[in-house]
């Protein structure tokens, strides 16, 4: 890390970076935002806006199910957890007992309860309290490896999906026609989302992941005109949430990731102003 944290010295020749915590968490963000952004266009186009949020909640039960098993890997538990409660999720949702808002309203509350439950039935909800707001500054070089080779892989089966999941998402019927697994595209896509929220949750927190993960994406979507701005869009407006948001919040003392959410808010909120002097121009 080294040799990374030299470069980072000589473009980044700001005081709060001359930290190695600080450059950790930098290092952390870019390569979170650029893969939840990503995620989340698909999500806000399938309209899954909850169903991280359902995953989030469930990560107190993947840890107090970790607990009880005695096991000490909390990434691993995450990620185990989450991709099961993914697949049974959409498993529920694809039998149509129920709509999928009331499903993924089940799951969220059920999941957060579980964890509740366990955790401070064991005497343990306090060690691992800090889930539910996240800490990146805490981040570590090997943690930033995982990230890393998770931001590759993820951006590897975005791109061979990402034609199957769009054509999935407009219309499941043409899909199908053409041949398009879609109930295997779309386990594969919850899979992906899982993945991806598990391995951020420690660093972005139970209470803000979901708004990460739509933020970006629902701005983008306000003024992109194609499914490529779509995406480069919000990618763009994650990392620079992401990136003002660690500047920020360092000097003020207050949670990175609340200081994230907070600036990808602004963005949003720019992006329906910016939306709306388009249509006015069209419409001239």
């Amino acid at each position: 890390m080294e040799g990374i944290y030299s470069v980072m010295d000589a473009i980044l020749p700001f005081a709060i970076f001359r930290y190695s915590f600080m450059k950790n968490a930098l290092l952390a963000l870019l390569f979170l935002t650029p893969l939840l952004a990503l995620l989340g266009t698909m999500a806000v186009n399938k309209r899954m806006a909850f169903f991280s949020d359902a995953l989030g909640h469930s990560a107190l039960a993947g840890v107090g199910i970790g607990v009880l098993l005695g096991l000490s890997n909390v990434t691993v538990i995450l990620v185990l957890f989450g991709v099961c409660w993914a697949i049974l999720i959409t498993r529920i949702n694809r039998t149509g007992g129920s709509s999928s808002d009331t499903t993924i309203s089940v799951f969220s509350s059920a999941g957060i309860a579980l964890g509740l439950l366990i955790l401070s039935g064991s005497g343990k909800y306090n060690r691992y309290s800090s889930i539910l707001v996240g800490d990146i500054l805490a981040i570590t070089p090997t943690d930033i490896l995982c990230l890393g080779i998770a931001l590759a892989v993820g951006l590897a089966l975005w791109v061979l999906l990402y034609n199957k999941l769009l054509l999935t998402a407009i219309n499941p019927q043409l899909a199908q026609s053409r041949g398009i697994p879609t109930k295997a595209v779309e386990y594969g896509f919850v899979i992906l989302v899982a993945v991806a929220v598990m391995l951020s949750i420690r660093w972005v927190g139970v209470l803000l992941i979901n708004a990460l993960l739509i933020l970006p994406a629902a701005a983008a979507r306000n003024v992109a005109r194609s499914a490529a701005q779509h995406a480069l869009y919000s990618v763009i407006i994650s990392l620079l949430s992401g990136i003002a948001g660690l500047c920020v919040s360092v000097p003020l003392g207050t949670s990175v990731g609340a200081a994230v959410v907070l600036c990808a808010a602004v963005c949003y909120a720019v992006s329906l102003l910016l939306a709306r002097v388009l249509r006015v121009r069209l419409q001239a």
